[in-house]
């Protein structure tokens, strides 16, 4: 489900320097975007600036896709379906490197990539939110620019290539063409480019984009680790996190009170004694290691910042969230995506036998409602008839409510409470 874009939060950093795309922009070739690279696994990723459009030098050569192929090209189709894009929150892969007889190696890698990041916390506690869509590009030859060496060029529908801005890791791409591809997907609140390629390498794109996607993740296809790339940068979009490693040369942070949740000029003292940032968690246990407090450097700056954990995954890749760190994910969930959904309209008046089916995260409870009386015998079930809920055959116009709240630990924040609670409601005739 998206909403309004907006641009990503500033920061006194790299990340500041974050452009836009639009699709088939005649500027975007002229214009730099700042990207978060990163150059092996276990690393602290670096950022740097780097063209929208791909290199002259890498373009896509003049060969015309064949009738099949350009039959092919842009087909979109439906890898996960929890729920209407309304309510849930839809993430779009993208292939490059892929030639028309490749597409179906394409899905198979958006699968197992989308297998790999929901299974890190909080995304596994709830895959029923999320609706996952692919995008075909064909390419005209298979693999990725620059792999396995900086002199290799392929003809690809994204322009992909390594060795961007002379970093072998770094993967960038044609962001106005992404853009182009992501735009025929239902809707597009993710979106996750997979290079064909097995060697490590990603980036992530700051960037809004008029279809309303905050950034893109590119990712080798066949890199077992390069899932951890995508995962971080949804930190950015989804949970409006704050990079948490640091540059020496940036020495002390001296500016405002930063927006990002994982990022303050507070002690832990003082957070708690202000009941600021993420005071709720001091003391606890992290899913990433240690204990939940102040620990200094982060925003790119060694001092003056402090972080609530040692290593989470914004600031090493292969870690966990930390605390705050996943309920900021839990609420970028919830931005999206709705506690309770169903594919079973409400506009339209029901008969006692119709079936009325729901969906709810594995930690939420679902409670049923006839004319307002909870019926406990149902509770908890999410397929139910009018009937079985006891609506009575008299002639008269009765409702059924469903009602669920998602009591899950990992939210401490009572702002956010009330965002994990939902309700449908169905009138129901004899």
């Amino acid at each position: 489900m998206t909403g309004p874009a907006t641009a990503s939060p500033g920061a006194a950093g790299p990340r500041a320097a974050a452009g836009s795309s639009g699709p088939a922009d005649a500027a975007s070739s002229q214009r730099a975007l700042d990207v978060e690279y990163f150059t092996g696994p276990g690393a602290h990723p670096r950022h740097t600036e780097v063209p929208a459009a791909t290199p002259e030098r890498l373009a896509r050569a003049a060969r015309s896709l064949s009738a099949k192929e350009t039959a092919a090209d842009g087909e979109v189709a439906s890898l996960i379906g929890n729920g209407t894009t309304a309510d849930k929150l839809d993430v779009v892969f993208i292939g490059d490197g892929y030639t028309a007889g490749q597409q179906a190696d394409f899905q198979a890698d958006a699968r197992s990539k989308w297998d790999q990041m929901s299974a890190v916390e909080p995304y596994a506690s709830y895959k029923d939110l999320f609706n996952v869509w692919t995008v075909d590009a064909v390419s005209n030859q298979s693999g990725v620019s620059g792999d396995p060496s900086r002199d290799v060029v392929k003809d690809t529908a994204l322009g992909s290539y390594f060795w961007c801005d002379d970093i072998e890791r770094l993967l960038c791409v044609d962001t106005a063409k992404v853009e182009s591809y992501a735009a025929k997907a239902p809707e597009a609140d993710l979106v996750v480019v997979l290079g064909n390629s097995t060697k490590y390498g990603g980036a992530g794109y700051t960037l809004t984009s008029q279809v309303g996607y905050d950034g893109i993740a590119t990712a080798s296809s066949d890199h077992a680790d390069s899932d951890q790339i995508a995962v971080h940068e949804t930190g950015h979009s989804l949970g409006k996190l704050a990079d948490e490693y640091f540059y020496p040369e940036y020495g002390t942070y001296t500016g405002a009170e930063p927006d990002e949740g994982n990022a303050t000029k507070l002690t832990a003292g003082q957070m708690t004694a202000q009941q600021k940032k993420w005071y709720r968690w001091i003391g606890q246990t992290s899913p990433d290691g240690g204990t939940v407090g102040a620990y200094e450097g982060g925003r790119y700056y060694p001092k003056g910042i402090n972080r609530p954990t040692d290593n989470s995954i914004m600031r090493t890749l292969g870690r966990e969230f930390s605390l705050p760190g996943r309920e900021a994910m839990i609420a970028g969930f919830n931005r999206h995506a709705s506690v309770l959904s169903s594919r079973t309209a409400t506009t339209t008046a029901l008969k006692r036998s119709a079936g009325i089916q729901v969906s709810v995260p594995k930690s939420a409870s679902l409670k049923w409602y006839v004319d307002g009386a909870e019926v406990t015998a149902a509770n908890g079930k999410k397929s139910v008839t009018p009937a079985t809920l006891g609506v009575p055959s008299d002639g008269a116009t009765h409702t059924v409510t469903a009602k669920a709240t998602d009591g899950t630990n990992a939210v401490k924040d009572p702002a956010l409470r009330k965002l994990l609670t939902d309700s449908r409601t169905w009138k129901v005739t004899n």
